[in-house]
């Protein structure tokens, strides 16, 4: 997080419980929230990013730990419906 210059570690809270909400509606495995959240720190702490692309972070690091830990993930459709049709597949 040190790295960061607009997301600080309250913004990182809201998306974990963001990721929380969709990973319950998902009914997904407790491995791959664990996997979810690694992927996001590793992920944050080398790269910087911009406040308004925090939720697309989390959604694609939902949908790599999902395909490696889950029998039946959710698709890419899924995953655009859960953050209100705000990202496209692109």
């Amino acid at each position: 997080m040190k790295r960061q210059l607009e997301i600080n570690e309250n913004v990182r809270a809201v998306l974990v419980d963001w990721i929380l909400k969709v990973h319950s509606k998902f009914r997904l495995l407790t491995e791959t929230l664990f996997v979810i959240v690694n992927i996001i720190d590793r992920f944050l702490s080398i790269q910087r990013i911009k406040r308004d692309e925090i939720q697309l972070i989390g959604a694609a690091a939902m949908l790599i730990a999902t395909k490696y830990e889950e029998i039946y993930p959710p698709t890419v459709n899924d995953f655009i419906h859960v953050t209100q049709k705000r990202f496209t597949r692109e």
